[in-house]
């Protein structure tokens, strides 16, 4: 079984993902981790890559084969990916959303990320040029939205939930769908 998960930025996708795996065993992979990597190696900022793929589609098929690789070669492993659901079209569709003042502070308090913003309103302009850059890059290359909520099999409003509820509820969904 491959579970995929797509969400807004601080939806908690890596966090749940994690969590989601351990419980079941499997593997975890994040896009966001690809991405990150990729943007060490060059030594930019996150936002900065998301600005170059806008337009050097490499960067993009690069993560995408990532993506398509991993849903034709292994099983048993969650994704967080904002795409999976299009790349790894068996996988079981999860998104996740959060009110966007609530996902701002969770950005801005991430002590993981390294992309962290100095003040909550820098955090929050940094996201919404993230997203729209990442809304235009995929309409503009697969003709998708990665927000439009029919692609879903299951949507969660976590605003108000902690990562181990949204686990709970994954769980409960995958157990109904067998």
């Amino acid at each position: 079984m491959i579970i995929t998960i797509g969400g807004t930025t601080g939806s908690g996708k890596s966090t749940v993902a994690k969590k989601l795996a351990h419980i079941l065993g499997y593997v975890h992979y994040s896009n966001g981790d690809f991405m990150r990597e990729m943007a060490e190696e060059r030594k930019i900022s996150l936002l900065e890559l998301s600005k170059i793929a806008e337009k050097d589609r490499s960067i993009d098929e690069e993560l995408d084969q990532r993506q398509i690789d991993l849903g034709m070669e292994e099983d048993n492993f969650v994704i967080d990916s904002r795409l999976g659901f299009h790349f790894i079209p068996n996988s079981i569709k999860i998104f996740l959303d959060a009110d966007f003042e609530e996902r701002a502070r969770r950005v801005f308090g991430d002590t993981i990320r390294k992309e962290q913003s100095v003040t909550l309103e820098h955090t929050k302009a940094d996201m919404k040029r993230r997203e729209e850059s990442e809304k235009k890059r995929y309409m503009q290359y697969y003709g998708l939205n990665p927000y439009d909520l029919k692609k879903f099999e299951l949507v969660i409003d976590d605003t108000k939930l902690t990562p181990d509820a949204v686990v709970r509820k994954i769980i409960e969904f995958v157990k109904k769908r067998k």
